[in-house]
């Protein structure tokens, strides 16, 4: 059965940068961002649905029962979704209480996370337990989140386990196809930027 939602945005507070480099006066989002929430996993692609003005009016916003990315900005105080990708969250469903229980952590708009760095990850590997061993997992870039209470949560790729995405799979951090997580890099990410994860609905 599908859930609609609405997330009330305007407690969320999106910077804005002029050439200087210093920070412009604060637009809020305003208008809310609905999403449908289906427990049912279905095939998913990226998809555009226009141009960026600015980028860095931009946010992300993770749907958890949507299994999708969200690259959102703020325009003359309305929030517009630009372009979604699909993702992989982690096993289990609800807010992350400790490390090692397979769940990826949920934040509000009044306080998001924030990508705090975009590092290489072309080499870096991970073993899972599944008698793989120690395989490359994560795509071209890691984007490190600053997330209260716990680290080494991120936005990342899926290499050696594209078949995940969408779905539930990981453990903690945010699985984007390898393609989806170039393009979410070189057109939209930066660091800074606020990142808003959605809660699971029950």
């Amino acid at each position: 059965m599908t859930i609609i939602f609405s997330l009330l945005a305007a407690l969320f507070i999106a910077p804005s940068c002029g050439s200087s480099g210093q920070q412009k006066e604060n637009a809020p989002i305003s208008a809310p961002i609905e999403t449908c929430a289906t427990d049912t996993i279905i095939t998913d692609t990226a998809v555009i649905y226009s141009e960026v003005v600015d980028k860095k009016n931009c946010f992300i916003l993770i749907s958890k029962p949507e299994y999708r990315l969200y690259v959102c900005e703020v325009v003359d105080g309305d929030t517009v979704r630009r372009v979604h990708y699909p993702v992989c969250v982690a096993l289990n469903k609800g807010q992350k209480q400790k490390k090692g229980d397979m769940r990826t952590p949920e934040c509000t708009p009044d306080n998001p996370f924030v990508i705090t760095e975009i590092v290489d990850a072309s080499n870096w590997h991970h073993d899972f337990g599944d008698g793989r061993g120690s395989i490359l997992s994560y795509g071209n870039w890691f984007m490190r989140l600053k997330t209260p209470g716990f680290t080494g949560i991120g936005i990342h790729g899926s290499t050696n386990n594209e078949s995940s995405v969408p779905g539930r799979g990981s453990e903690g951090c945010i699985r984007l196809r390898n393609n989806d997580l170039d393009d979410l890099k070189e057109n939209y990410a930066f660091v800074g930027m606020r990142v808003v994860i959605l809660p699971d609905v029950e």
